[in-house]
C-alpha cells in the first residue's frame, strides 16, 4: 500500500470566497491602488525637493500596502488569481509583490497562462525556486513550458527519483491528453488484505488525497486489478477482503488519449476519478474531477474565441498583441464584407428602379447568418463530444437541411407580410420570401460544411467559422434577393 508524499503535506488554505465576494475584494483592491496613485499624483504635485511631502508618501504608501496585503493574506488563491487577471500589467506587478510567498506556487498553478508567463518574469531566481520547490510532479509539469530551465533543473535536484521520474514522464505527453493533466497522488492496496488492514493504513496517512472517491487494486507489478468504493470499504464487514468487495467493471484511461475525450466520460459517466494505465495494464496515474473541469472550461473559452478567430491573450496587453491577434481576419472579413458590398453594387440597376430592395436585402442577408449561426454551433458542439461520424453525416445534414427549411418557410412568411406592408406589392413579397428561404439554407449548408471541412483536416473547427459564415451569407444572400428581384421585377 502506497501513497504520494505529496497527499501527506497538510495544506494551508485560505478561506474561499464566492465570486461575487471575489468581485467585491477585486474593487477593494482597485479602490485602494487608485487612493495611492491620486496621492503619488498630489505629492508630485507640490515644489520638487519637498521632503515633507515625500515623507507624507512614503507614509501613505506604505499604509496602503500594509492594507493590501492584509486582504490578499485573507483571500484563496484562486480569487488572488481572478484579481491579478483583471488588473492592468503594472497594477497586477505590484499586488503579485504584496501576495505571500507560501501562495505563490498555488496562485501561480490558478492563474491564465498569459497572465503566469508576467508573474513568473517579474520573479527572480530564488523565489522560482522557493515556489516550485514543494509542487507535486504533475504540478510542476504544468508549470514547466513557462519557467527557465535553470530553474526547472534546481528543482529538479529536490526530488526524488519517484517523483524526478514522475516529472518526466509527465512532461513527456502531448499538451492536449491525459497524461498532461493526470496526478500521481492515490492510495494502492493489495487484493488479499482484509478491509480492516486498509481502514487502519488510511487513518495512518493525514489526508486523503483530493476527490478521492476510489481506492486503487494493484498487484505487485503495479497492474491494476479493480477499484474498492469508500462507500463500499465504510459499509462491509472489516474481515471481508479487499478481493470480494472490489470492483472488477471499471472505465479506465490511457495517458496518451485525448483530454477532450476524458472530460465527455467523465460526463457521461459521472466520474469523480478514473485510473490511467499505461499500455502493459500498469497504473501511472489518475485524472479527478477537477482537472477535467479545467479541460472543459479552457475549450469553451477557447471555442468561444475560435468562433470569432481570436486567440487567448491578456485584456491589458499591449496594442501591438492585441493587433497581432485580432488584425488577421479582421482583414479578412474586411475583404468578405468588400465582396458582398462589390455583388450589391452589380444589382445597381435593380436597386435604383426599386429603391425599397436595398431596405430589404439586409433582413435576408442577418436572417440567414443567423440561422446558419445555430447549425454552425449544434456542430462545433457535436463535434467536441464525438458524437458525428461517417455512418450519421449525411442523416445530419438532412435534418438540419429539413429542419432550416420548416424554419425558413415559417419565417418567411412573416417577412413576405412585413415587405408587402411597406411596399404594397405581392411580386416583392414573394421575391422576399423566396430570398429568405434560400438563404438560410445556405447558412444551414455552410454551418455544417465549415467545421465538418475544417475538423477533417484536422483544424480547429470554431476557428474563425464565424467570418466564413457572414461572408457567405452576405454575398450570397444579397446575390440570390437581388437576382430574383431582377429576374421577376423587371
Amino acid at each position: 500500500m502506497t501513497q504520494s508524499a505529496a497527499a501527506q503535506k497538510p495544506p494551508a488554505t485560505p478561506r474561499r470566497l464566492d465570486p461575487e465576494d471575489a468581485q467585491h475584494a477585486l474593487a477593494e483592491v482597485q479602490e485602494r491602488l487608485r487612493r495611492q496613485q491620486l496621492v503619488a499624483d498630489l505629492v508630485h504635485r507640490q515644489e520638487e525637493g519637498d521632503s515633507k511631502a515625500s515623507l507624507v508618501e512614503d507614509l501613505v504608501h506604505r499604509q496602503h500596502e500594509a492594507e493590501l496585503k492584509t486582504l490578499l493574506d485573507g483571500l484563496h488563491p484562486a480569487d488572488i488569481a481572478f484579481i491579478l487577471e483583471s488588473l492592468p500589467k503594472d497594477e497586477r506587478q505590484a499586488i503579485w509583490k504584496l501576495v505571500s510567498p507560501e501562495h505563490d506556487a498555488d496562485v501561480l498553478l490558478e492563474v491564465e497562462d498569459w497572465v503566469r508567463e508576467s508573474l513568473i518574469e517579474a520573479m527572480d531566481r530564488q523565489d522560482l525556486v522557493a515556489a516550485t520547490g514543494n509542487m507535486d510532479a504533475d504540478e510542476l509539469a504544468d508549470l514547466a513550458p513557462d519557467l527557465p530551465p535553470d530553474v526547472v533543473a534546481e528543482v529538479q535536484k529536490g526530488l526524488t527519483e519517484e517523483e524526478r521520474a514522475q516529472l518526466l514522464e509527465a512532461m513527456g505527453y502531448p499538451e492536449d491528453s491525459v497524461g498532461a493533466i493526470m496526478d500521481f497522488e492515490m492510495v494502492r492496496v493489495r487484493e488479499d488484505v482484509t478491509l480492516e488492514v486498509v481502514l487502519r493504513y488510511l487513518r495512518r496517512l493525514h489526508e486523503l488525497p483530493d476527490h478521492t472517491d476510489q481506492i486503487f487494486v494493484v498487484d505487485r507489478q503495479d497492474k491494476l486489478q479493480g477499484i474498492l468504493p469508500l462507500s463500499k470499504l465504510l459499509v462491509s464487514e472489516p474481515e471481508t477482503e479487499v478481493r470480494a468487495v472490489m470492483n472488477s467493471d471499471f472505465l479506465t484511461l490511457n495517458p496518451l488519449d485525448s483530454d477532450a475525450d476524458a472530460a465527455g466520460a467523465f460526463e457521461r459517466y459521472d466520474l469523480v476519478s478514473a485510473p490511467v494505465m499505461d499500455d502493459q495494464g500498469r497504473l501511472i496515474g489518475r485524472v479527478t474531477i477537477a482537472d477535467v473541469v479545467d479541460v472543459m472550461r479552457e475549450d469553451s473559452q477557447e471555442q468561444a474565441l475560435s468562433r470569432a478567430g481570436l486567440q487567448e491573450e491578456d485584456i491589458f496587453a499591449p496594442v501591438s498583441t492585441a493587433l497581432r491577434n485580432r488584425a488577421p481576419w479582421l482583414l479578412f472579413n474586411l475583404c468578405t464584407a468588400a465582396t458582398a458590398s462589390f455583388v450589391a453594387s452589380q444589382f445597381e440597376g435593380t436597386v435604383s428602379q426599386i429603391v425599397i430592395l436595398a431596405f430589404l436585402m439586409s433582413i435576408v442577408a442577418g436572417i440567414g447568418g443567423n440561422s446558419g449561426n445555430q447549425t454552425m454551433t449544434l456542430i462545433i458542439r457535436a463535434l467536441a463530444m464525438g458524437r458525428i461520424t461517417g455512418r450519421n453525416l449525411w442523416q445530419l445534414v438532412k435534418r438540419e437541411l429539413f429542419v432550416t427549411l420548416m424554419v425558413g418557410l415559417c419565417g418567411s412568411l412573416v417577412a413576405a407580410l412585413f415587405a408587402w406592408v411597406i411596399s404594397h406589392s405581392v411580386s416583392i413579397a414573394l421575391v422576399m420570401m423566396a430570398a429568405m428561404v434560400c438563404n438560410m439554407l445556405v447558412g444551414a449548408s455552410v454551418g455544417v460544411l465549415v467545421p465538418m471541412v475544417r475538423a477533417r483536416f484536422g483544424k480547429d473547427p470554431a476557428m474563425g467559422s464565424s467570418v466564413l459564415l457572414t461572408f457567405a451569407t452576405d454575398s450570397l444572400g444579397f446575390f440570390i434577393f437581388l437576382g430574383l428581384a431582377t429576374i421577376f421585377l423587371l
